[in-house]
């Protein structure tokens, strides 16, 4: 794992996953690494049968785009230190496969994710990214919980 050159930090724009943005700068700053903010756009719900209905998805797909690539430049001028290399990445799919897949592909260090917090029930039934992304991802992972959760 050392030295730490390449940081990834998923986020879902999240109260939690933003927070979780800063420690990674602070991580990224501390090592002299890059810092690399993701965002994975989850896969369109299928759609009716009705002929009737008119949904462009490639337009969809692009306007979810340009809202995620604004949102993750928003975090990053709010919440990166100045001076910290950072790169912006998108992607398309099952949220922990990408974010898994994202840190193979970029050959990183480290993935600094938040956890939500899920317990009983909601976490049997749903499970968690954070903890799919600890299970397979074949760098280390730093989970963080975020100061807003009690």
């Amino acid at each position: 794992m050392l030295p730490v050159k390449r940081v990834l930090a998923p986020t879902d724009f999240s109260d939690v996953s933003v927070e979780t943005v800063r420690n990674a700068s602070e991580l990224a700053g501390h090592f002299g690494a890059e810092l690399m903010v993701a965002h994975v756009i989850p896969p369109i719900p299928t759609l009716p049968s009705d002929p009737h209905y008119n949904f462009e998805v490639p337009a969809y797909q692009d306007a979810l785009r340009e809202n995620a690539e604004r949102q993750l430049a928003d975090t990053i001028s709010n919440q990166v230190a100045q001076g910290i290399r950072t790169r912006t990445l998108v992607s398309y799919g099952d949220p922990a496969r990408e974010i898994v897949r994202l840190a193979e592909e970029e050959e990183v260090d480290l993935i600094v994710i938040a956890t939500h917090g899920l317990t009983g029930w909601q976490h049997i039934v749903f499970g968690s990214v954070a903890e799919k992304v600890v299970r397979t991802a074949r760098c280390a992972v730093l989970t963080v919980r975020g100061a807003s959760h009690p």
